[in-house]
């Protein structure tokens, strides 16, 4: 599987960072436990199965409108095989189209195989993952999972993007900001 995604400007970076480390100093799971290299704050547009040299070239187009806004605003439980928490990522319409544009680079040539129809436009919940676990395990508020200072909405960029190949566990600039 392969990723398209977007990395925030360096004090957005640093913000989910502290976000982390509040979740992982209070006994709760936390990204900040995820000690791969390739581990940083990051916003999933999309996944395929590849990314091969025609579609790359043509989602590095897409992605030419970066950067874009980013307000991190709110927090998002997911349940399922996994539980996630994540911080809500509110979609300003730049960031909307650049989206779509990106969906539709990885799902206009042959050569991806398929793309999870959760990321498909009208469907996407854009959001940075805080934490995942097993069960569920974040039961204080909303208030008491973020650490002072970041509670309220954080406005930041989107700068720059990458794409995370599962299979070698390894990561390629799509964009350097």
């Amino acid at each position: 599987m392969r990723t398209v995604e977007l990395l925030p400007d360096a004090t957005t970076d640093l913000a989910v960072r502290r976000a982390w480390r509040h979740l992982a100093a209070a006994g709760m799971p936390s990204q900040e436990a995820h000690t791969h290299p390739t581990n940083r704050p990051h916003l999933t547009l999309a996944t395929a199965d590849a990314l091969p040299g025609a579609t790359r070239e043509d989602v590095a187009a897409a992605l030419g409108d970066l950067p874009v806004g980013l307000c991190l605003d709110g927090l998002l439980r997911f349940t399922g095989r996994t539980y996630v928490l994540a911080w809500a990522v509110r979609p300003d319409p730049e960031l909307l189209r650049l989206h779509t544009a990106v969906w539709r680079a990885l799902t206009g040539l042959p050569g991806t195989g398929g793309t999870n129809p959760l990321h498909a436009p009208g469907r996407w919940v854009p959001h940075i993952t805080l934490g995942r676990s097993r069960r569920p395990a974040w039961s204080l508020t909303d208030g008491e999972l973020l650490p002072a200072g970041v509670r309220g909405p954080v406005r930041g960029r989107l700068t720059g993007a990458r794409s995370y190949d599962s299979a070698t566990r390894t990561t390629e600039a799509l964009l350097v900001p």
